[in-house]
């Protein structure tokens, strides 16, 4: 290995210089007196010295908001932190329609994974709730879901075509059943069957 300006022992003598603390004898101060400036390096002087650049601060819009419509999620709007109304129990599930061409043949190439899925059931308890009680309004990324007794917003997991969604509401089991038709990336191949 090639030392620029450096011997070996001048590098052991700048090595035990930079990690001790006290001299204790005399020849160690002659020692030290030996090393070349530059094997009195410390931790500060690596890498490239540093710039003083002056940066411009960032321009503010003039508006007055705070985040812009970009930053704020789809929903945010519907939390109320200030509403008593507890959340329903609801769960989700994820629907396939497979055809007997699919069970036995494979003919279509669908796959039971939740890529190949085309819509997100959502079931939500409701108990002591009418149906003319509920109010269901559902976006591409939210659903949200309010009776009187009961609030749900509920943030999607995938995109929905909102428009083609179905809700039916079963009085015997107070159940809100919401059937959601999901955009995904493969959905030029889920819906050619």
């Amino acid at each position: 290995m090639d030392y620029v300006g450096l011997s070996s022992e001048e590098t052991l003598r700048a090595l035990s210089a930079l990690l001790s603390t006290k001299h204790e004898d005399d020849e160690e101060e002659e020692d030290h007196q030996r090393v070349t400036p530059s094997a009195q390096l410390g931790p500060g002087q690596i890498g490239l010295p540093p710039q003083n650049s002056k940066e411009e601060p960032s321009t503010k819009k003039s508006s007055k908001d705070i985040w812009s419509e970009e930053e704020v999620a789809e929903g945010s709007r519907f939390v109320d932190s200030a509403d008593p109304r507890p959340q329903p129990e609801y769960e989700m599930i994820l629907k396939q329609s497979v055809g007997t061409e699919d069970v036995f043949f494979g003919l279509s190439g669908k796959d039971p994974s939740s890529l190949c899925c085309e819509a997100l059931l959502v079931k939500i308890q409701l108990p002591d709730t009418r149906v003319t009680d509920v109010v269901l309004d559902v976006k591409e990324k939210f659903l949200d879901l309010r009776t009187p007794k009961y609030k749900l917003g509920l943030h999607l997991p995938h995109p929905v075509h909102a428009e083609e969604s179905r809700a039916q509401f079963f009085s015997e089991r107070e159940e809100l059943q919401v059937t959601l038709l999901m955009k995904r990336s493969m959905d030029f191949f889920n819906m050619q069957y």
